[in-house]
């Protein structure tokens, strides 16, 4: 993670800004790599909950506007797509913000 190279309130408010767009809430940074559809070793991964109403377009949307806003690849993972295994070791990397 590259994350001390982003200013935290300057991250803190892209990410508050992008919630405002679409129904999702960002709970803290994940180990690059944890979502795998996002290439880069300069990328991103965050982990957020769904509120009512995302759908794949909208999350996809969520990560190439963060992406514009930050300058780096954007990985979204899903808290409620997270089980066994896998959840436990993604979870392992959290970072809250």
């Amino acid at each position: 993670m590259n994350v001390h190279q982003i200013d935290r309130q300057k991250l803190l408010d892209h990410l508050h800004d992008v919630e405002e767009r679409f129904p999702l809430r960002f709970v803290g940074l994940l180990a690059r790599g944890s979502a795998p559809h996002i290439f880069g070793e300069d990328a991103y991964d965050f982990l957020a909950e769904k509120r009512e109403g995302l759908s794949l377009v909208s999350l996809t949307g969520a990560e190439i506007d963060l992406s514009k806003r930050l300058g780096h690849p954007v990985g979204i993972v899903l808290r409620s797509e997270l089980h066994g295994e896998d959840a436990r070791r993604v979870l392992a990397t959290l970072q809250p913000l």
